[in-house]
């Protein structure tokens, strides 16, 4: 049966967009090659971690949703999205692995007409000098003439049920004005707004400055926390004084790490053409290095405290409060939890952990340790630390509870523990 629409990829970025399809009436096919979501999608749960329910994943399915290997299905509908992961490489920079693979499955099935979307975060340049070759020599058909090629870049916030897909405007750049309109007129069946970028350029840049935003302004918060922790400076006090400013600031607040699926990326280092023109982003490199130190920064401080109250991090009994990226979601992807937990148990600790959202949480493939009551774990343990601050915590009574408490999220009252 043809399809008015196929999602490649069935990752954090392909699941939403394929239960706004099918909301929206759009007879809707999942295609991705991995055999692990087709099987989990058709069992009737979700195969990312915390994405949707499983009430969800029914309604998808009973709405028409079709999971599929076979990439056969891509050449009888209208619009393809391709939502491929993009992970950083070894080196640093965007693997495109995932989406070359995905751009040859498509492309020798693309049909003349046909509506090709980017939704994978990619470095500026990539739509139109990696993605469309491969359409293109795989197809014989060429972009902006036989076919429509833009890129709208995912802007989903994982566990946020106020901002969905319906309510978040969508940028969409395409290699023609008619390429563009094509995509904005898909997109206006899904979201409230769409904004027209200039090219494809301009909306895979739109994505970059969104994450690269959000991880220097982290960096800057973390390096000032450090500071003010050196000073004896309360920053939490300084972060509530200073977003009473109406004008001129936004808050952001320090953490143990900075996780989650954006990647801060310099687009002057291009994984498949050299570098590009221009100067590197010098603030951006920065930031990641400071980013980068945060574990290491907690683990110094969890082992100051231990030596402050008569305790060697060799032997010590650490719980570890939340382990997931964000708050209130199942979603692990990059968080520092797992750095911390490893450097902690190289230096001897017994690791212990507690999740709401995380059943089983496993440590260089060996089991973490889970809590089942979380004030008795707090009383027994000889330092916990608060990682994420999730919304069932009762943070007030987690302080009077346990023995020693850092709060790497500023969110307990203040006085009540270690504040980072």
């Amino acid at each position: 049966m043809p399809a008015d629409l196929a999602v490649i990829g069935l990752g954090h970025l392909g699941l939403p967009l394929a239960q706004a399809a099918v909301t929206a009436g759009i007879d809707t096919v999942g295609y991705d090659p991995d055999p692990r979501p087709y099987a989990e999608l058709r069992a009737g749960r979700s195969p990312v971690e915390g994405a949707l329910t499983a009430s969800e994943v029914r309604r998808m399915l009973s709405g028409g949703f079709r999971p599929t290997t076979d990439a056969a299905e891509l050449g009888r509908v209208r619009t393809a999205v391709i939502c491929s992961p993009t992970p950083l490489g070894p080196d640093r920079t965007v693997d495109l692995t995932s989406l070359g693979d995905a751009a040859r499955a498509l492309a020798s099935r693309l049909r003349p007409h046909t509506t090709v979307l980017l939704e994978s975060a990619v470095p500026p340049g990539t739509t139109e000098t990696f993605l469309r070759p491969l359409l293109e020599e795989g197809s014989g058909l060429v972009a902006g003439r036989d076919f429509h090629l833009a890129c709208s870049p995912g802007r989903l916030d994982p566990g946020n049920r106020t901002r969905t897909l319906a309510n978040t405007p969508k940028v969409i750049g395409g290699l023609t004005p008619a390429c563009t309109e094509s995509a904005a007129a898909f997109y206006g069946r899904l979201t409230d707004k769409v904004v027209r970028a200039r090219g494809p350029r301009e909306a895979e840049m739109t994505k970059v400055l969104e994450t690269n935003f959000r991880h220097v302004n982290i960096a800057l918060v973390n390096e000032m926390a450090v500071l003010c922790h050196d000073l004896g400076v309360d920053f939490w006090d300084v972060i509530r004084c200073a977003e009473t400013k109406p004008f001129g600031f936004q808050p952001f607040r320090p953490g143990p790490g900075v996780g989650g699926h954006g990647v801060p990326v310099d687009p002057g280092c291009p994984p498949h053409g050299g570098r590009a023109s221009g100067q590197p982003l010098r603030m951006v490199s920065l930031a990641q290095e400071i980013n980068d130190r945060m574990p290491s920064y907690v683990i110094q401080r969890c082992a100051t405290l231990l030596n402050e109250h008569g305790k060697s991090v060799r032997g010590a009994r650490v719980l570890l409060l939340g382990v997931t990226y964000k708050p209130d979601t199942a979603d692990q992807e990059a968080a520092p939890a797992r750095e911390i937990a490893t450097r902690l148990m190289d230096m001897g600790a017994q690791i212990g952990f507690h999740d709401p959202h995380v059943l089983d949480w496993r440590v260089r493939e060996r089991p973490v340790p889970r809590a089942d009551s979380l004030y008795e774990a707090a009383a027994a343990a000889d330092l916990t630390v608060l990682l994420q601050q999730h919304r069932t915590y009762d943070l007030q009574g987690l302080a009077v509870k346990a023995q020693l408490l850092l709060d790497t999220r500023g969110a307990t009252p203040a006085g009540a523990a270690h504040r980072l």
